[in-house]
């Protein structure tokens, strides 16, 4: 997904989640110990641990930015292509995986996966940008990514590759803990920013092989698949043990662990956005 946040002259990663770039951090605890700490840590974390393809992401902006400029003179919404995007990617896993058509499968979803990225260039030239809009990108992220590894795993099974179905199925489930202990740690107040597989990287290794063997290639499926849960395990590793180090600085700080929103956003009832980006 494309960020709300982006600006003309320094564009940031894709997705409608991320902070704007130079906006102060959160005092989710008193005093402020607590978000230094952790803010500190997940920088110097995300650093050495951080997604694959995060530095191509300013350079998709730029690439996407007239596309965007040209859908802001008529009425499309952000919220509308993130909608689309996310029906056409569920129609093509579900419809043409599971009948083996895994090349033109890979296709349709990629078409529409390239497509949903202009919804956050869009409400950033729009000034639409909310919290509304970021979580429904992130939860129409979810059922996306279900649907595409469903249809492989429906398809594995109906040929007999019951081994790598249940793999598919591993990526499915791993790929979700990967994204809910992000969103977890930031409902804490704390910056998840690690792993080396984010949902980019989950989706070019899955759809790059499903294409690929779509067009005959031996064994890439099973290769990708395989490929794919051990990274979707190493990143969600990485984020339990960000997190745990996170909860061990700011206790040492003498400040309370899962704490987050019982300040001032507690009393008030409102929550802040989540302050990652790419899940």
């Amino acid at each position: 997904m494309t960020s709300l946040y982006l600006t003309a002259t320094a564009p940031q990663p894709l997705s409608r989640n991320h902070p704007a770039r130079g906006a102060p951090a959160a005092k989710t605890r008193q005093g402020g110990a607590w978000a230094n700490r952790c803010h500190g840590f997940s920088t110097a974390a995300t650093r050495i641990r951080t997604a694959m393809l995060n530095s191509l992401r300013p350079y998709l902006t730029r690439l996407l930015t007239p596309a965007g400029e040209a859908l802001a003179r008529t009425p499309v919404t952000p919220n509308a292509i993130t909608i689309t995007g996310t029906c056409g990617m569920v129609a093509g896993a579900l419809w043409l995986f599971p009948t083996g058509h895994l090349f033109a499968g890979t296709m349709v979803c990629t078409f529409f996966v390239l497509a949903d990225m202009l919804d956050g260039v869009l409400a950033r030239i729009k000034g639409t940008s909310g919290a509304w809009g970021a979580f429904l990108d992130s939860t129409l992220d979810r059922i996306g990514d279900a649907a595409v590894f469903a249809g492989l795993a429906i398809w594995l099974a109906r040929t007999g590759q019951g081994v790598l179905a249940v793999v598919a199925l591993f990526c499915l489930v791993a790929g979700g803990l990967v994204s809910y202990a992000k969103a977890r740690a930031e409902g804490l107040g704390l910056r998840c920013d690690v792993g080396i597989a984010e949902r980019t990287e989950r989706l070019l290794i899955g759809l790059t092989s499903a294409g690929l063997s779509g067009l005959g290639v031996p064994y890439v499926l099973a290769i990708g698949l395989w490929l794919l849960a051990v990274l979707s395990t190493v990143t969600f590793g990485q984020r339990v043990v960000a997190v745990h180090a996170a909860t061990r600085a700011g206790q040492a700080a003498g400040t309370a662990p899962g704490t987050a929103g019982h300040g001032a956003a507690g009393q008030t009832g409102t929550s802040q956005p989540p302050a990652g980006g790419t899940r």
